[in-house]
């Protein structure tokens, strides 16, 4: 067997629905289910979504709306000063560039502020605001931030300034006195409420200038893809068009940044947006000021584009290794301090504020546990963190049921951010653990991998996943989709790379193959045995290569679902292979006293089970990988020892110190003709002759003394002092009637069987022998395993 790296959980349609739309849209089945699965279950919706016929939703459907348009429109009649107060992540900061081109296209007086997250924190504050008095602002709208800020609402009230909060992110029990709030969540009449900040400036956006801003769905695309929201509705209509917008932008800063990654900006993807674009964004703000980024988005100028892009890659490279840093000395703290914690809650005094978040997500990828990484600030007393979880556990719900102590946080069931004192650490890390104990199970702790789909090799075909491909971009809520293989047979594999740390395999079923590959799974390949049946989880892409285009499977996880025999007869040295094996599993075997010490194998001494007879084999191997030392006795002793129980693997290593296989087994020619030789030359000096009389024969003297015993076992001769004499009143008698000649027949056959058969023969000989235990339910070789 090989157990998955994680648990897989097929998504569950119904069958009517998929029939029904892969008949009117004339799709493949497979194509229809992944539809149903994500929430187009009926005709009309999974054709407008297929088709790409969906339109944008009005913007005047949320909250406040007409309201917040109004107020915009008399400042900039009267020619108020507005500031866009944005964060400082990519959906802040393509919040700020969609809001703040709206403003100057109306002619409006308009600056932007996106605070310090090292001087400032997250979110709106009060030394800010006070600021934008000073300077004559009358009017402040928040980007991608503001829901949370119910002290700085007061304050802009007190100030006499006119706050519109735009947010997407978690609202609390109480909501700000602003002058309007636009927000998804808190409008009831509005049909999609998962809109990323950027989304939700682009609506108001919209409502200010009277139309479609299609020319900024390049930078919605930005935030909407980099903030993790999910691309269903109109999210996946902001990055499908937003891509699209992508490729034929004038906008000299995303030219200049494609630049910096090594891509053309008319190849882009949602992932070079999400791997490329949107990490080289967000470095801006992770580790200084965000405002180059804005700047990088607005400006026309060719050489300060280039300039501001070459900066800003700079930035992303010191935030790659600061991540790396950190996320060492988080992990050594975590397997030092908090390895038997559910929920993860580092903290320490330097680290980077600005890339925690990132941190957080390498250890939950690491330990797959919900997990707050916290930087330490001992001059204020503070700790500000980033938190990600796992699936079951609501990172918003459970830092709710903490707002004692948590002065200021936000965020999403999956991810959120806080700030809280430092002799709350300890209590928000005992609190979060207890409420693990009670919603978080074992199995919680195991990473889910969501599988759309089920299929044989036989249905995939470049047509379906050129259907398939009709429903990206992938991301979050849409992701890129997952088909299962199940039991395929394995023909080939290879490991690939110079480090040979990839797979590549070649599935067969039913006559049909399919290429697969696996980065990262060469360290697999000695645990899949020739042959095996797979069961392969994975994406379905087209490789192209020399103008020939074919399918293959990109995998993301493998099981095998059967036992397995792995052929070691060849290792000389077995020692190390044996370390490879993980102890908890391994159980060694050994027919024999001295292979120990033959194999010199004096470390595993502890570890090795002597089997010498039936009743010593009747023993427990379900579960474990089992190592055959050496050759057994006979047959019936392995049949003995898996008829209790089933291994989940098999590693056949069979040493024999002698060889009775390759020495002559004689025939009855072989007897009848030194019989008759005996009866002419009786009596017969063995010790005298027998050379001579092996090479007249091209025999081995083994072989004469071999049959000499064979006839003196019989009665057929007696022997004194070397002289071989025929006896006299011989009866006739069969040659199994010879111990000597049973046991050399026997010992040849074990040989044969063990030894020299191919893999082919020996894995027939164990399945045979597992399809009859399985007929006879185990237990069935008169021994009592319990």
């Amino acid at each position: 067997m090989l157990a998955s790296k994680t648990r897989w959980n097929m998504k569950q349609v119904n069958e009517q629905q998929v029939q029904m739309i892969a008949q009117a849209l004339h799709i493949a089945p497979l194509v229809a289910t992944l539809l149903v699965s994500r929430g187009y279950d009926t005709v009309e919706a999974a054709r407008s979504f297929f088709e790409q016929k969906q339109s944008f939703h009005s913007p005047f459907l949320l909250n406040d709306m007409e309201k917040a348009v109004e107020r915009i429109e008399k400042a900039i009649t009267n020619g108020e000063h507005i500031l866009v107060f944005g964060d400082y992540d990519a959906d802040g900061v393509s919040s700020t560039v969609v809001m703040v081109s709206a403003l100057r296209e109306k002619g409006a007086n308009v600056s932007f502020y996106i605070p310090n997250r090292f001087l400032e924190g997250y979110g709106p504050n009060e030394q800010a605001f006070r600021l934008a008095k000073e300077q004559g602002v009358s009017l402040i709208i928040t980007v991608d931030t503001g829901i949370s800020a119910l002290h700085e609402a007061n304050v802009a009230k007190q100030l006499g300034i006119d706050l519109i909060i735009t947010d997407h992110h978690e609202p609390g029990p109480v909501l700000p006195e602003s002058y309007a709030t636009i927000h998804p969540k808190i409008s009831p009449n509005y049909p999609f409420k998962h809109l990323a900040g950027v989304g939700v400036a682009f609506k108001l956006a919209h409502a200010l200038i009277g139309r479609v801003p299609y020319e900024w769905l390049d930078v919605v695309a930005i935030g909407t893809i980099a903030d993790l929201v999910p691309l269903q509705d109109e999210n996946h209509l902001f990055a499908r068009l937003g891509i699209e917008q992508f490729r034929q932008t004038n906008r000299l800063g995303l030219q200049a940044l494609c630049k910096q990654c090594g891509v053309s900006h008319t190849a882009v993807t949602e992932d070079t947006i999400a791997f490329m674009i949107g990490p080289r964004i967000n470095a801006a703000g992770r580790l200084d000021c965000a405002d180059p980024a804005v700047q990088l988005l607005l400006t026309t100028d060719v050489h300060e584009a280039d300039m501001l892009a070459e900066q800003i890659d700079m930035m992303n490279r010191e935030r790659q290794q600061l991540v790396n840093d950190i996320t060492e000395e988080a992990i050594q703290l975590v397997e030092q301090h908090y390895a038997d914690d559910r929920v993860l809650v580092v903290a320490k005094e330097g680290w980077n504020v600005g890339v925690i978040g990132i941190v957080a997500s390498r250890l939950v990828e690491r330990f797959y546990r919900p997990t707050i990484v916290l930087s330490i600030d001992q001059e204020k007393g503070v700790a500000k963190g980033s938190a990600r979880s796992i699936e079951g556990f609501d990172l918003f719900a459970n830092l709710s049921n903490c707002r004692d102590i948590l002065p200021h946080f936000g965020g999403h069931p999956m991810a959120a951010g806080m700030t809280l004192s430092l002799h709350d650490v300890h209590e928000l890390r005992h609190r979060l653990n207890e409420a693990a104990k009670q919603q978080l199970t074992p199995e919680h702790f195991v990473p889910v991998t969501h599988v759309d789909v089920c299929c044989s090799i036989s249905d995939v075909s470049l047509e379906l996943i050129e259907q398939m491909n009709r429903l990206a971009p992938f991301g979050m809520g849409n992701p890129k989709p997952r088909v299962l293989l199940e039991r395929v047979q394995l023909d080939t594999l290879r490991k690939i790379g110079t480090d040979q740390s990839h797979l590549k395999l070649l599935l067969v079923e039913d006559g049909k193959t399919l290429e697969a590959i696996g980065f990262g799974f060469g360290h697999i390949g000695d645990e899949i045995a020739p042959n095996a049946r797979l069961s392969v989880v994975g994406e379905l892409s087209i490789n192209e290569w020399n103008n020939f285009r074919k399918p293959q499977l990109m995998i993301q996880d493998i099981a095998v679902n059967e036992w397995q025999l792995f052929d070691v007869r060849h290792i000389r040295h077995p020692s190390k292979f044996m370390a490879s094996l993980p102890k908890e599993k391994r159980l060694f075997i050994a027919f024999h006293r001295d292979t120990a010490d033959t194999l010199q194998l004096s470390a595993y001494a502890n570890e090795i089970v002597y089997v010498q007879s039936e009743q010593e084999a009747a023993i427990d191997v379900s579960g474990k990988y089992v190592v055959l030392l050496d050759l057994p006795p006979s047959q019936q002793i392995v049949k003995v020892l898996l008829s209790c129980s089933l291994p989940e693997r098999i590693y056949a290593l069979f040493y024999q110190r002698e060889s009775h296989f390759f020495s002559v087994l004689p025939t009855r020619e072989h007897f009848k003709w030194l019989y008759s030789f005996l009866h002419k030359r009786s009596p017969f000096d063995v010790r005298r002759y027998a050379d001579d009389l092996a090479r007249s024969r091209g025999w081995t003297k083994e072989t004469i003394l071999f049959m000499i015993q064979v006839f003196r076992e019989l009665g057929f001769i007696t022997v004194e002092n070397g002289i071989v004499s025929l006896a006299r009143n011989v009866q006739k008698r069969d040659l199994t009637e010879s111990p000597s000649y049973r046991l050399k027949q026997a010992q040849a056959e074990l040989e044969h069987m063990f030894l020299y058969s191919s893999y082919a023969q020996l894995k027939r000989w164990f399945d045979s022998l597992y399809e009859e235990e399985k007929v006879n339910g185990f237990k069935t070789i008169r021994h009592d395993c319990s």
